[in-house]
């Protein structure tokens, strides 16, 4: 299998939604283990480099059951899924019973399948590790009561929502510390010496299922942050991170083993230190939404080292649907914007399509929507042109935009280049509701003395330039609101 390119390509899959309609497309009960070639291919024939099967792990029983009696999770159902039924309701993919691959989607047999088919493909499988919390039926819980945070039965009566009872002994749910805890979970103690043992047990058997993790809100397990999450129940602090541990451990057994984290608060340079490949980038997320170039190209000022450590997106299952959050000309400068950016690239389920309706994660079926045809022939474009080695493999750079006294509109451009060998690219995103303009300057030295044709893949417009004048100044660009110009050298 060969190694994870620089900036990959990452495709996320709602594995249950996924083969539910795959049984209904078919006409045929289909699992991890009988997935239709064709479908593989079609995966592979769109560029995607890794494929994060998403919730492939047992899901709790009496998670399930929560999931479908909680009020405020209802309400939730029946607004992405009006003609919701109890039956929907399959459980929460972050609410794990074991880690061992649900029968129901074909178990470890179906898996190896799957991860065969990918590979034959050249593509890599992505999992999830969900380390903050269990099921409250997890095993551990009657075995190893010692990995969890306990609490007394006072608590319980205080904090209904915040504890649970399992045999004679209390226990505190799982959260995060700026949110209600989650009914359905148990939260561990990761500072307890016996549950990083068995953790770093299960991790390693994930390892021998797939090519990467992603793991679950991964700043909770910072021992700075668990402390302060959880005081004095959670004992002394171990004098090696929880992170630190497992990662070099892991990595003494698969030395090419990826770890994703989804992080937020800023803390991603912490989480690189202490081992992972990739960091969510939320606050480019945020900033694409929010919709100022400024703020943007101030964040893409960091090291370019760091800014490809960073996993960039515009969706995923816990954000909206970015057909929904994104006006139709804001949208694709977004996607080209995220896509454009070294580190990986997310992309998921339905992103392609146009898909609006944000399906909660415990639902295992979703509505039927039309499908976008003009948007998922952009993305269809997009994604090939992400395969050249400019993009996949080459080195990037940010470039300065400028303009005249009486005109500022050039302060809404986004620009930045790649570049590998003699191949090169230049992005110029107008990222405004205005007309702008202004120069581009580019840093290659060697465009000086040539006349260069500048192909742009989108419009198939070509523009004669001088390379003297594309240093400085700078190129000229004039950009309509939202418009965009990817330029091939």
């Amino acid at each position: 299998m060969k190694a994870w390119p620089r900036n990959p390509i990452i495709f996320e899959i709602n594995t249950r939604l996924w083969l539910n309609e795959l049984s209904r497309k078919y006409n045929q009960p289909i699992s991890l283990g009988n997935v239709p070639a064709e479908v593989w291919d079609t995966l592979s024939a769109l560029g995607f480099d890794a494929l994060w099967i998403m919730g492939v792990w047992e899901r709790s029983p009496a998670g399930t059951r929560i999931a479908r009696k909680l009020q405020m999770l209802r309400d939730d159902y029946r607004k992405a899924l009006p003609d919701f039924r109890p039956e929907d309701v399959v459980g929460s993919p972050y609410c794990v019973h074991r880690y061992m691959v649900d029968e129901r989607l074909g178990g470890p047999e179906g898996l190896a399948v799957a991860s065969e088919m990918l590979a034959k493909r050249g593509m890599k499988l992505i999992l999830d590790f969900v380390p903050n919390h269990t099921a409250i039926d997890h095993p551990w819980v009657s075995e190893h009561p010692e990995y969890f945070i306990q609490g007394t039965r006072e608590n319980l009566r205080e904090s209904p929502d915040a504890f649970f009872e399992s045999g004679s002994k209390v226990f505190a749910c799982g959260r995060d510390p700026f949110f209600p805890p989650w009914k359905d979970t148990a939260q561990v103690n990761a500072f307890n010496t016996g549950l990083r043992h068995a953790y770093l047990d299960t991790l390693l058997r994930i390892a021998r299922q797939c090519d990467g993790v992603r793991c679950d809100m991964a700043m909770l397990l910072m021992g700075n942050v668990f402390e302060g999450t959880w005081g004095t129940r959670v004992g002394t602090r171990p004098p090696v991170e929880f992170w630190e541990e497992m990662i070099t451990a892991l990595r003494k057994a698969s030395s090419d083993f990826l770890f994703m984290a989804e992080v937020y608060w800023d803390l991603e340079p912490e989480l690189l230190k202490q081992g992972f490949d990739y960091c969510y980038d939320k606050r480019l997320y945020d900033l694409l939404v929010s919709g100022n170039a400024n703020n943007i190209r101030r964040h893409l000022q960091a090291d370019p080292a760091y800014q490809g450590k960073l996993v960039r997106f515009i969706e995923n299952h816990d954000e909206p649907r970015a057909a929904e959050t994104f006006s139709p000309h804001k949208l694709t400068a977004a996607a080209v914007a995220f896509a454009t950016l070294p580190g990986a690239k997310l992309l998921y389920d339905g992103q392609l399509e146009g898909r609006k309706v944000k399906l909660p994660v415990q639902l295992g079926r979703r509505p039927a929507e039309d499908v976008d045809e003009k948007l998922y022939l952009f993305y269809r474009r997009l994604l090939e042109e992400l395969r050249s080695p400019a993009l996949h493999e080459g080195d990037w750079c940010l470039c300065e935009p400028s303009g005249w006294p009486d005109n500022s509109s050039f302060q809404n451009l986004l620009a930045w280049c790649w570049r590998k060998d003699e191949e090169r690219r230049l992005l110029v995103i107008n990222f405004s509701d205005n007309r702008s303009q202004g120069h581009v300057r580019l840093p290659w030295e060697d465009l000086d003395g040539r006349v260069w044709h500048l192909k742009d893949l989108f419009s198939d417009s070509v523009y004669k330039r001088d390379g003297k004048e594309m240093i400085e100044p700078g190129l000229f660009v004039d950009l309509e609101p939202r418009g965009f110009h990817y330029l091939r050298f």
